[in-house]
């Protein structure tokens, strides 16, 4: 098994700054990509960011130039620093592991929270 476990979650202002991490362990054999996904009240869950084990990042167009996502491979783990956060970006940020062949895992969830 695979396990998640994201941190960094918060109670932040509009304008501020999180940085979110993503620690993977277990039986992890291959990572086709690490991402983000968010899921606010109401919502469905939508891609952040994605960035491969080789090749480029990809990112929502409603968080390009604010958020970037990188990935320490030695340590498995996938970082999301966001800044100039607005209210709408409030949600549960969820980290994902996509093994490819349809095999996919999911962290428990962080809650960011941006005040006005």
């Amino acid at each position: 098994q695979v396990q998640l476990v994201e941190s960094g979650g918060g109670l932040v202002q509009a304008g501020g700054s999180l940085r979110l991490s993503c620690a993977a362990s277990g039986k992890i054999f291959s990572i086709n990509y690490m991402g983000w996904y968010r899921q606010a009240p109401g919502k469905q869950r939508e891609l952040v960011a994605a960035i491969p084990s080789l090749g480029r990042a990809s990112y929502a167009d409603f968080v390009k130039g604010r958020f970037t996502i990188s990935r320490d491979n030695a340590k498995n783990t996938v970082y999301l620093q966001m800044n100039s956060l607005k209210p709408e970006d409030t949600a549960v940020y969820y980290c994902n592991l996509d093994r490819g062949g349809g095999i996919a895992y999911w962290g428990k969830g962080t809650l960011v929270t941006v005040s006005p």
